[in-house]
């Protein structure tokens, strides 16, 4: 269930609320319109409450110094979210986007409005290709990243696929993660390290623990 369906559900719960209690008790027009208007008002901010609850969750973590994104020297440590996937603050061409990190993803996988925002020239005359996804196979056009930022990593020239297909969904893929030295999960922390070649760059690190186990988040 997407979450524009979701946040429907709770608007058309809250005014089916509304009108019950309305219906429920005798009252005045006057009153009956004020409370019309404040459950209205009630619904409004669960509705934007709900559908910015990323934006919210990031605020209360950076005044909280319970960052989901934090650069240590080179190395980057992601937070877990709560809904189980780690999401990284990427920069494309200089264009901010919150990316899903899915090691699952072949190749990086941008929507048609975040490609455009990037700078990125999908129909550059590159055959479309097919990608398969959790719903089924996709058609995609191809295009290319001059320049990705995750806080301290620097990598150039990622190839990337563009659908509509993705509605607002951005994933960062395989064809970044293979770059680095190591990424990996310590309890509910995503560590993307830098090999310090093969197209990445980042300040000196020092040497990190052997990883425990790797793996990237569902998709």
């Amino acid at each position: 269930m997407n979450d524009d369906l979701l946040s429907g559900i709770l608007l058309v719960g809250v005014l089916a609320l509304a009108a019950r209690a309305m219906l429920s008790r005798r009252a005045s027009f006057a009153t009956m319109l004020g409370s019309l208007f404040s459950w209205a008002a009630i619904g409004l901010v669960l509705f934007l409450g709900f559908n910015h609850r990323s934006q919210i969750d990031a605020f209360f973590a950076r005044i909280g110094g319970y960052e989901e994104q934090r650069a240590e020297g080179g190395v980057v440590r992601i937070r877990m979210a709560r809904d189980g996937h780690f999401w990284a603050n990427v920069r494309l061409n200089g264009f901010e986007r919150r990316m899903l990190i899915d090691s699952g993803a072949t190749i990086t996988a941008l929507s048609i409005e975040t490609a455009a925002a990037a700078g990125i020239d999908s129909q550059s005359g590159k055959p479309p290709v097919k990608i398969e996804t959790a719903n089924g196979t996709v058609d995609a056009t191809q295009g290319e990243v001059d320049k990705l930022e995750i806080g301290p990593l620097k990598a150039k020239d990622i190839k990337v696929v563009v659908s509509e297909s993705f509605g607002d969904m951005d994933v960062l893929g395989m064809n970044f993660l293979s770059r680095l030295k190591s990424w990996r999960v310590q309890g509910n922390e995503l560590i993307l390290e830098p090999e310090g070649a093969a197209g990445i760059e980042a300040a000196p690190v020092q040497q990190a623990q052997p990883p425990a186990r790797t793996r990237g988040a569902d998709r």
